[in-house]
């Protein structure tokens, strides 16, 4: 599975500047790894922690902004089409695990 959460938050004051820096890297500490400019995905191991991992970021997301989130498997996200630019090779849009012992 993963955990696709996309957003938009206001950057207008250094309060919203902050709150926008401080919600990135909780999210790239939680081990999110950015595919575009504000949207993030995590690969969770099943449907059960990919909820759970919804409600710790709805935890502390900051109170003004549009933050959204979508669960896909691996299959789907793996028929993802590049309609403009190429793909890296990377783990990103892979199906496959990487374990690193």
């Amino acid at each position: 599975m993963r955990l696709m959460v996309m957003f938009d938050l206001p950057v207008d004051t250094s309060m919203e500047r902050r709150a926008y820096r401080h919600f990135r890297k909780a999210l790239l500490d939680e081990g999110f790894l950015m595919i575009q400019y504000s949207i993030y995905v995590r690969v969770c191991v099943d449907i059960k922690g990919a909820h759970f991992l919804e409600q710790w970021i709805s935890d502390f997301s900051p109170e003004v902004g549009t933050i959204q989130s979508i669960i896909v498997t691996e299959k789907q996200y793996s028929e993802m089409h590049f309609l403009l630019g190429e793909s890296s090779q990377d783990v990103r849009n892979s199906s496959e695990r990487t374990i690193i012992i």
